[in-house]
């Protein structure tokens, strides 16, 4: 998150883009092209990443124009949806405060989804680190791990401050460069030929792939914040804008990390390509490397939904802020959400499945289906003319049934995968 005192450059903002599109599900790219195909996944990921970054500049806009017209500083994502519905088609109108609303819940459902993934990452990652090291005696499982973690996380949610949070954001940054780095050198060695891999997979595990792929590219979420922080707002959108060449690089390390992983391990690939990783050193001093980065950013990501309702919760039961009773309550209260996001990941112990579970849920509404609407209702009352308005529609249209056959069909085959696994 960012120190609110201080704006950012270019640069810093370049950074918190590409930390905010590279986590979890960078590493899950490989099973991703593994159900998509090989060549398949190559062709899909890019065009996908282009899509996302026309709603990411969709919402900037939508913002630039809203904060003018009313006069007000930069928008939040919720109030962006709100403002754009006031102001869009009549019937949308009276829907204007559930806008806002409904893109809270897909907020939530999205944060505390990477918390559920990252804490199951770190379990997963430290596991088998510790049972490639023991006897097999007192080998454990993830699950044990996640038990023994979950003080851990408790004690990382009652970290309040923005400072000491950008702080844990860097030092994620630092760690998760240095991760790749070694995961790549790991990749590009000894690689067979693509014809012993699935070049075009099944229609029936594409939505798998759409799901992690749009996991992967929710950094929609933190455009806008990004965005109210820099000191040149205007150098964020354009052709060779700060957001184009974030994205271009978030694209092709996922592509690379995609590609070359599946064409690897093949159909051996698991949800994290860290468990992949041989039984050497320095491999093995990867798991611990990213499992730390990964730690660090349960934080940052639980920092959101924090934010969002602590508040009501205060006004729901009419709580002083900063009163010493009001300050207890709410450790018992980040505790509990911790325990609740620890636990839903106990549930489903199986990490590719699980971000393609959260992408498809909520990445989808979130990346691709609020901001064509948005779009739609914020330059509603323009003059555009006929062919414009038409082009306008047509690829509005478009992206948002894209999100919605990605949310409904993601999540159909990731609860089905679900529920396979736990009958086998």
């Amino acid at each position: 998150m960012l120190v609110k005192e201080k704006r950012t450059t270019n640069m810093q903002t370049m950074m918190h883009i590409m930390k905010a599109n590279i986590g979890t599900g960078i590493l899950a790219m490989p099973t991703a092209f593994m159900n998509a195909g090989l060549y398949v996944g190559l062709i899909s990921l890019p065009l996908l990443c282009i899509l996302c970054t026309h709603c990411m500049h969709i919402l900037v806009r939508a913002n630039n124009i809203l904060s003018t017209r009313l006069g007000t500083g930069k928008l939040e994502y919720q109030d962006v949806a709100s403002n754009a519905f006031t102001i869009g088609p009549r019937p949308l109108r009276p829907f204007a405060h559930w806008a806002a609303r409904i893109v809270n819940l897909f907020l939530l459902i999205t944060q505390f989804g990477f918390c559920c993934v990252y804490s199951l990452f770190v379990a997963e990652n430290i596991s088998q680190f510790f049972n490639e090291l023991t006897p097999k005696e007192y080998h454990f499982p993830p699950l044990t791990f996640l038990a023994f973690f979950l003080p851990l996380f408790i004690l990382l949610s009652f970290v309040k401050s923005l400072k000491h949070l950008s702080l844990a954001s860097s030092m994620a940054n630092l760690l998760q460069t240095v991760g790749l780095f070694i995961v790549m050198i790991n990749l590009v060695q000894d690689l067979p030929s693509p014809d012993q891999v699935t070049q075009v997979g099944s229609i029936a595990t594409y939505p798998l792939f759409l799901g992690t792929a749009v996991y992967a590219f929710e950094g929609i979420g933190l455009i806008l914040p990004l965005q109210k922080e820099m000191k040149t707002p205007e150098s964020l959108q354009g052709y060779v804008g700060v957001l184009n060449k974030s994205m271009v690089l978030v694209a092709s390390i996922n592509l690379a990390i995609g590609f070359f992983g599946y064409l690897k391990f093949g159909d051996n690939v698991k949800g994290s390509i860290t468990l992949n990783l041989p039984a050497e050193p320095l491999y093995q001093s990867c798991k611990v490397i990213f499992a730390c980065a990964i730690f660090l950013s349960y934080a940052i990501q639980f920092y959101v939904p924090v934010t969002i309702i602590w508040p009501w919760v205060c006004r729901r039961f009419n709580l002083k802020e900063g009163a010493k009773k009001t300050n207890t309550i709410e450790y018992f209260f980040r505790a509990g959400l911790v325990i609740f996001t620890v636990a839903l990941a106990a549930a489903i112990p199986k990490l590719d499945l699980f971000i393609s579970l959260v992408g498809a849920i909520s990445s989808s509404g979130i990346a691709l289906m609020f901001p064509p609407i948005i779009d739609i209702c914020v330059l509603w009352n323009e003059e555009k003319g006929f062919k414009k308005w038409t082009w306008i529609f047509i690829k509005d249209g478009a992206i948002f049934l894209l999100g919605i056959a990605g949310f409904t069909t993601g999540t159909y085959a990731s609860i089905e995968n679900i529920l396979i696994h736990f009958n086998d």
